[in-house]
């Protein structure tokens, strides 16, 4: 999957440049210029990172797949569906829904931050998330990053000043939020597992070999007395069982977070079946 993105990414110019080319063809040549220098700076920085996979890398590849997707979508919008935008369209579509919904590719950029023999596996994206705030911080990053230069470009300069002044405090917000999204997992060490999961976890939790119980599909009982970590995430829900209680800090709202003693909890990875494996080839389950 990962040499699938990286050819659908570095095919982009060609691929949808041309119908980006169309998109700004009548604008003035500033435009055209900061529009062009901004999809190459786009295009080479999120190709380094296809070719070193890693959390941020993940990031990067998150926002800018769909920020292609978007582009093709406005041109065609704008200059109707001739054959470079129904190309640019398919292509771009392809490569943003591979990025955004096919399990593997997250897990294996999550993974190459991984050290020696560890294995990482990404937990899932809480559910209320993706009802607005995802997409609303993924905007704020892509609209950020654009509207200054371009508004600057196009001798709009008290609008451009207002949106780059902007755009550096809020992409930075943006961005952050939207990183933290991809430095959730559970990742598998010597000595048994860690989760880590700044969501959820004011700190990351070692759950040593000889303490773990079992590590399965949760009961539809097990919700009622578990520590619940997998924040309304959609899914197969596992459950962590233990031999003794232990103390794990809760995030919870404003950053303030509480210590509770549990010796069950729930969690939500994005390929349950691949952690499970990994699980009963370690001797944990």
């Amino acid at each position: 999957m990962l040499l699938a993105v990286r050819i659908g990414w570095f095919a982009l110019p060609v691929t949808a440049g041309p119908a980006v080319a169309h998109g700004v063809a009548d604008a003035s040549t500033p435009v055209q210029i900061v529009a062009a220098a901004l999809a190459w700076l786009a295009w080479g920085t999120v190709a380094v990172a296809v070719l070193v996979p890693r959390t941020v890398s993940l990031t990067a590849l998150r926002v800018a797949a769909p920020a292609a997707l978007a582009v093709a979508v406005w041109v065609t919008a704008r200059h109707g569906a001739g054959p470079a935008e129904i190309v640019a369209l398919a292509w771009t579509a392809l490569l943003a829904a591979g990025v955004l919904f096919v399990p593997a590719v997250t897990d294996t950029f999550v993974d190459g931050s991984s050290y020696g023999p560890e294995r990482r596996l990404a937990l899932r994206v809480p559910g209320p998330l993706l009802l607005g705030p995802v997409e609303l911080a993924w905007a704020v990053a892509v609209a950020g990053i654009v509207a200054g230069p371009l508004l600057l470009a196009a001798r709009s300069w008290l609008a451009g000043a207002i949106a780059t002044a902007a755009g550096l405090v809020m992409v930075r917000l943006a961005l952050r939020s939207l990183h933290q999204l991809s430095r959730r997992w559970l990742v598998f060490v010597r000595a048994g597992f860690v989760l880590h999961d700044p969501l959820a976890l004011a700190d990351p939790v070692l759950f040593q070999r000889q303490d773990v119980e079992g590590l399965g599909p949760a009961p539809v009982e097990a919700a009622a007395s578990a520590t619940d970590l997998t924040r309304g995430a959609l899914g197969l829900v596992l459950e962590i069982r233990l031999r003794r209680k232990v103390t794990v800090g809760l995030v919870e709202r404003r950053g303030q977070s509480r210590n509770v003693e549990t010796d069950h909890l729930l969690f939500a990875p994005l390929r349950p079946g691949v952690l499970l494996s990994e699980a009963r080839e370690r001797g944990l389950c």
